[in-house]
């Protein structure tokens, strides 16, 4: 066969290549086995675990707290953040819903006006007190509740309309997510008695 050696030497090398290439590539999120997603949320109001300053909750001005975050995959088209709290004796509790948040985009200030449509991208849904925009912790008296700040690095834009639920958000996020962070707050309003 004549030049059936100096083919396979290329195609060799070729694969060589490939093979080295692939293996240097970063896990696909929901890979098992692979490193920990670099996406980070923190808040200047609180710090994870602690206490939710009553500026942000219906005891004070109830304005959203600042926010900011890093490590968003370059991948990333758009970003989304739901608030809850778990431990609401209705059931889970939703506090907060923005979406389509630019991937650019690394930080909220305090107080997020309580409008539908963003300036600078990004829209806000409905929380559980069928309001636009955020409404921070208003527990009954007794423990401190829990709330999550949940950050999603999403491969698409949502194209929800404005006011989606926290339910219709996680729906059309199923299969497009990048990577997700969250920080925990807490807030209790005295003790039961």
């Amino acid at each position: 066969m004549i030049g059936g050696p100096a083919m396979i030497v290329p195609m060799i090398s070729l694969v060589a290549v490939l093979l080295v290439s692939s293996s240097s590539l970063p896990p696909s999120a929901g890979e098992g086995g692979g490193q920990a997603m670099a996406l980070k949320v923190q808040s200047s109001a609180f710090t994870e675990g602690s206490t939710i300053p009553a500026k942000h909750t219906c005891d004070g001005a109830d304005v959203s707290p600042a926010l900011s975050w890093s490590g968003v995959p370059a991948e990333a088209k758009s970003l989304a953040l739901i608030c809850h709290d778990p431990d609401a004796p209705a059931g889970d509790w939703v506090h907060w819903v923005l979406f389509d948040l630019p991937s650019s985009l690394t930080q909220l200030p305090e107080g997020v006006p309580k409008e539908a449509e963003l300036q600078g991208g990004g829209r806000q849904g409905m929380n559980d007190f069928s309001r636009i925009g955020y409404n921070g912790p208003c527990p009954p008296r007794g423990p401190a509740h829990r709330y999550y700040f949940t950050l999603y690095a999403l491969d698409k834009m949502l194209g929800l309309t404005a006011k989606a639920t926290r339910d219709e958000v996680l729906r059309a996020t199923k299969g497009h997510i990048l990577a997700e962070t969250q920080l925990m707050g807490r807030y209790a309003r005295g003790s039961a008695r």
